[in-house]
């Protein structure tokens, strides 16, 4: 008698949901690069659809215009950038070192890829109808969950009078030090300023200074 060929293992099929889900990922973060390496003039569906390895016809499918797939994006980097901040505040140290390691935390989020990325789509938003529509409620909502975040990091009473002004004077700095980055590298100047910001958040937030 001949040999009896085992039968092949089943192949294990990944569900057509799982599928689903992995290609829109790749496509968002595929446009997530584009806005980052080409800004908003330059990103395309057929560069972000070619970047991501799907086909045409699968990302008109699930994103037909190009405003579909970065507001999509947009949410996309909503959920990264809560996420890496929300990281970055639990890893902090304890202890005399820490109001600059805020400082430095929030200064490495605002010159961040993703926060250059943001950056394009409110240049773009600022003049589509649109995508403003989309990015405005968005970005908001980042804001106040930045501002909850900072507050937390650096254990600041806003119950006091100018406390939370310094709080958002802060966030206004860094995010101003991040624009500025975009432009040129200024690594040295940015961490003087920071130094000297946290010598004035330690004695203005110092809860001493209260009674």
């Amino acid at each position: 008698m001949g040999r009896v060929t085992p039968p092949s293992a089943p192949v294990a099929r990944v569900p057509q949901q799982e599928r689903t889900r992995a290609m829109r990922l790749r496509l968002l973060e595929a446009t997530v690069e584009c806005l980052v390496e080409r800004g908003f003039a330059g990103t395309s569906t057929t560069l972000v659809s070619e970047r991501a390895g799907v086909s045409r016809g699968a990302q008109l499918h699930h994103f037909p215009t190009k405003n579909d797939l970065v507001v999509a994006a947009v949410e996309h980097l909503t959920e990264i950038r809560g996420a890496e901040l929300q990281a970055a505040v639990e890893a902090l140290p304890r202890g005399r070192r820490r109001t600059r390691a805020v400082l430095g935390m929030l200064g490495d989020h605002f010159s961040s890829p993703v926060f250059a990325a943001a950056l394009e789509l409110w240049v773009a938003a600022r003049t589509d109808e649109a995508l403003f529509a989309a990015v405005g409620p968005l970005e908001q909502r980042v804001g106040r969950e930045t501002h909850r975040l900072t507050v937390e990091a650096l254990g600041a009473d806003e119950s006091r009078p100018g406390v939370r002004e310094l709080v958002q004077a802060t966030l206004d700095l860094v995010r101003g030090l991040g624009l500025a980055s975009t432009i040129t590298d200024d690594a040295r100047r940015r961490r003087r300023i920071l130094d000297q910001w946290a010598d004035v958040l330690d004695r203005e937030l110092d809860p001493r200074r209260a009674a």
